[in-house]
């Protein structure tokens, strides 16, 4: 090999390496995640009457006195789980144990089909999937195809598409969006409402936003809210727990 074409291959090689690395830096970027405010660390202690175990797949909240459907959560795209545990500790408060899914690369759409686990591992109880924008849409695909193991969907900023398609699986839905969203993209959500089935509940927070379902501080493109986040997250426990307990009761009859 002459001396030239060693140049040559060297230059290729410090391009290729270059290229590598501006593309990793640019991933990390792109990927960085929301991470948890001083709230939602502090709501990650147990105390209260709420006990909080921390594994590698999941963050479970228990209340003192459990009942039934529990919740699992899938986080919304590049938020970190720890993140929602205002709103979890909050459902756990009230009775209903709440399992927070983590993802792959913070993304729901790598890892869809991690309820099973949470499943498997309470058998024989009944629980309630939902999730917060894309967590939202994973969770509805999740429970399109498995319809038989889940007591009902919700969305938190987030809608059924067509691959999650829940028109026809008999599960109670409910919806709940803040006025003033700027994240959500309206077109979708409203053309997707064909999606949910006919009795589904759909629901308003005057004054909530995007980014406050959870608690990770302001989000790109959103719009201020008019309430406080500690509100916006009792407004949306309370929706969540009065929608299961229509389930729980109706299950009764």
């Amino acid at each position: 090999m002459t001396e030239k074409r060693r140049s040559r291959g060297r230059k290729w090689l410090l391009a290729l390496v270059i290229f590598i690395l501006a593309a990793g830096i640019a991933a990390a970027f792109y990927l960085r995640p929301y991470g948890p405010d001083r709230t939602a660390v502090e709501s990650m202690r147990s105390g209260g009457g709420v006990t909080v175990t921390d594994s590698k797949d999941v963050t479970v909240y228990e209340g003192a006195e459990p009942k039934e459907p529990g919740v699992i959560f899938y986080p919304g795209g590049l938020v970190k789980p720890e993140s929602y545990a205002p709103l979890a500790r909050e459902l756990a408060r009230r009775g209903h144990r709440t399992v927070v899914v983590k993802m792959p690369l913070n993304l729901a759409v790598l890892g869809g089909g991690r309820a099973s686990a949470v499943l498997e591992a309470h058998p024989g109880e009944s629980f309630v999937i939902g999730g917060h924008s894309l967590g939202g849409v994973m969770a509805a695909r999740y429970a399109a195809e498995h319809p038989e193991g889940l007591r009902g969907v919700f969305f938190l900023a987030s809608y059924a598409d067509d691959k999650g398609s829940l028109r026809d699986k008999g599960l109670p839905v409910l919806s709940v969006t803040g006025s003033e969203d700027g994240v959500l993209n309206r077109d979708s959500f409203e053309k997707n409402k064909k999606n949910l089935p006919e009795d589904a509940k759909l629901l308003t927070l005057p004054g909530g936003n995007h980014g406050q379902f959870g608690s990770y501080g302001p989000q790109k493109g959103d719009r201020a809210a008019s309430i406080s986040p500690e509100e916006q997250t009792r407004r949306t426990a309370e929706a969540i727990t009065d929608w299961m307990t229509g389930i729980r009761e109706k299950g009764k009859n």
